[in-house]
């Protein structure tokens, strides 16, 4: 059964809601993670739906962030000029279509040429307001993304629909946002009010 849930403003995460990576992301961060002798699946857990330089600092949390942040900005590099096997999650171009004349904003931790990268990699048109991992301070799961894309629309954190596939990020969206859950290849609904725990 359809369920109508009341939004004024969609806010939607990238990687893993509007485009699969998943190919890219794995291949790369493994190469990272080898001459660490990180646990592959421990590395696996912790990447997705946070910024580089964070997910080192929680792999290698011993280690100068200085090094991360360095490290970080050579991955985005290779991760932007490596596409191959990035295509357009189904439906989500069917999505955008249907939020062009609707407030809506990709906030994703990807910085923008990455953001663009993939986005045209999988044929998806990057909609006006884009929120990425220059245009905050604090990487998810921080609501900071969020919270700026809310503003910049006009619009009410309470009064915004997210689509997220990362957990740690669906659970602290804005307060209180109604965070929707979705993963490659399929759609699952955990619409719920969710509040920030900062």
């Amino acid at each position: 059964m359809t369920q109508r849930i009341p939004a004024r403003a969609v806010l939607l995460d990238m990687d893993g809601t509007l485009v699969d990576s998943t190919a890219v992301v794995e291949r790369l961060w493994l190469e990272w993670a080898q001459p660490h002798g990180l646990d592959p699946q421990r590395v696996l857990q912790v990447v997705h739906g946070r910024q580089g330089h964070q997910s080192m600092a929680i792999l290698l949390p011993e280690r100068d962030h200085a090094i991360n942040l360095a490290e970080n900005a050579e991955m985005l590099a290779r991760e932007a000029a490596d596409v191959d096997g990035v295509v357009a999650i189904g439906g989500a171009q069917q999505l955008l279509s249907a939020l062009e004349r609707h407030p809506h904003a990709i906030v994703t931790s990807a910085n923008v040429a990455l953001m663009t990268a993939r986005m045209e990699a999988a044929g998806l048109a990057v909609p006006d307001l884009t929120i990425t991992a220059e245009s905050v301070t604090a990487s998810k799961p921080h609501p900071e993304g969020f919270l700026k894309a809310a503003s910049l629309l006009g619009v009410e954190p309470a009064d915004c629909v997210v689509f997220e596939d990362s957990p740690p990020a669906s659970r602290r969206g804005s307060p209180p946002v109604c965070a929707w859950s979705a993963s490659a290849g399929q759609r699952r609904r955990t619409a719920r009010p969710t509040r920030s725990t900062t």
